[in-house]
């Protein structure tokens, strides 16, 4: 992607001046309105940079999903949008374990269930970057196993010497022994539980409870995900028969497979009218094989499958080489196998973050892994024709806004996935 902001297409496309946005995080246990406050700050930054007016204000009293309201003029047209965040965060809460040794189980289970089924080997012939995302909560919690291993040892064999030197044998030194263990035990535990109440900053916890939840049930979705699912689509589907030009939907990281499932459940049930809005989609970010590798991931598998044919909408996929917690650049189709032979989606895209953050800026977040992991929700200082409130709020839908546009000649299209079945 170039540094040019994106040129008005040459044919007239009708514009857009009512949308309807529905975003789906990932496996995030947050409230919503950090995302609420993520666009209001990162859309006041980019429309400084790129010479458009936009503003937020709440959203008008009434029920349905937590949301705001957006009032733009971009690209010479005033557009107004209402943007709802599609909430699981109970069900993320929920799945999160509290204690250490029920985190230590899910370790086991995680490793075990990606390990046995060849998924982890698959995956890492995709990307490195995710992969190693993953094992950085199962290398932090053993690293913690061995030190508490260590002070156990340690406070135990001190105690042994000190019984040794006072003379003590028999019963006498083995209680001060036991004592010492006991010791080293709790200054184990102390430290686990320091480690624990500063997730917000180590990410392991966190990154742990989420990928045991897709491995727990093995690619499959448990009840009360699928139960939330049916809610989305009954949410969208309302929307589509609305006065509006373009209903969008965004799933960023986890929330892009949520998306496909939606929207395939949708359009198998007739309930995108063909004369209603324009229908987009917009993934970013995904790390849709995290899931769809798993042997159980046959409902995934199968919408993949059937949405990638799909007139009904447009579907695109934005990702980053520099976002190392997304299977960037990895047709989410393609690399699980179930590509048929005549497929529409997704256009796949790159937000070349090397190229479009200032190398000022590239230098201070390359490591911030997290961070670039919501890189594609913000401002970017030299911005390319990605451009997350041009999408969300201005006059193109996502159709017209990429019609034409060539797929990134970087992505990865080989069918690595071991499990390609659509059907349990």
């Amino acid at each position: 992607m170039g540094h040019e902001q994106a040129a008005e297409p040459e044919r007239q496309a009708p514009r857009v001046r009512r949308r309807r946005v529905f975003y789906i995080p990932g496996y995030d246990p947050i409230h919503p309105r950090r995302y609420r406050e993520l666009y209001r700050k990162e859309s006041s930054a980019q429309a400084a940079i790129s010479g458009y007016d936009i503003a937020l204000r709440p959203k008008q009293a009434g029920s349905g999903p937590y949301g705001w309201h957006v009032e733009a003029e971009i690209e010479g047209a005033p557009v107004s949008a209402e943007v709802e965040v599609l909430v699981w965060s109970d069900i993320v809460r929920g799945s999160m374990s509290n204690s250490i040794l029920a985190t230590y189980l899910q370790l086991a289970q995680t490793a075990w269930i990606y390990i046995a089924s060849g998924a982890l080997g698959r995956l890492m012939r995709l990307r490195k970057g995710p992969v190693i995302a993953a094992l950085y909560p199962v290398g932090m919690l053993l690293l913690q196993l061995v030190v508490a291993v260590v002070l156990i040892w340690a406070a135990a064999f001190l105690a042994g010497t000190v019984a040794e030197d006072l003379g003590l044998t028999g019963l006498p030194g083995a209680v001060l022994r036991l004592l010492g263990a006991a010791l080293g035990a709790g200054a184990a535990l102390a430290l686990m539980l320091w480690v624990k109440a500063r997730d917000g900053k180590f990410f392991v916890y966190y990154l742990m409870h989420d990928y045991a939840y897709s491995a727990r049930y093995r690619g499959a979705n448990p009840s009360e995900l699928e139960a939330r699912l049916s809610e989305f689509a009954d949410l969208i589907a309302e929307a589509l028969r609305e006065d509006v030009d373009e209903v969008l939907v965004v799933g960023h990281s986890s929330g892009a497979h949520l998306g496909v499932s939606v929207l395939a459940d949708l359009i198998r049930a007739g309930r995108v009218p063909a004369d209603g809005p324009a229908l987009g989609f917009l993934t970013l970010g995904q790390v849709v094989p995290m899931v769809s590798f798993l042997p159980r991931a046959h409902r995934l598998r199968a919408d993949l499958q059937y949405l990638c044919t799909r007139e009904e909408l447009a579907w695109v996929d934005v990702s980053a080489p520099g976002d190392g917690c997304a299977f960037a650049l990895c047709d989410p189709v393609a690399v699980s196998g179930v590509a048929p032979g005549v497929k529409r989606w997704p256009l796949v895209l790159s937000a070349a973050f090397t190229q479009t953050l200032s190398p000022a800026r590239w230098a201070a977040m390359r490591w911030r892994f997290f961070r670039l992991h919501f890189q594609y929700l913000c401002a970017f200082d030299r911005p390319g024709d990605y451009d997350y409130f041009r999408i969300t709020a201005g006059p193109q839908t996502l159709a017209d806004r990429y019609r034409g546009r060539a797929a990134s000649n970087s992505r990865i299209e080989a069918p690595v996935s071991k499990y390609t079945s659509v059907a349990p």
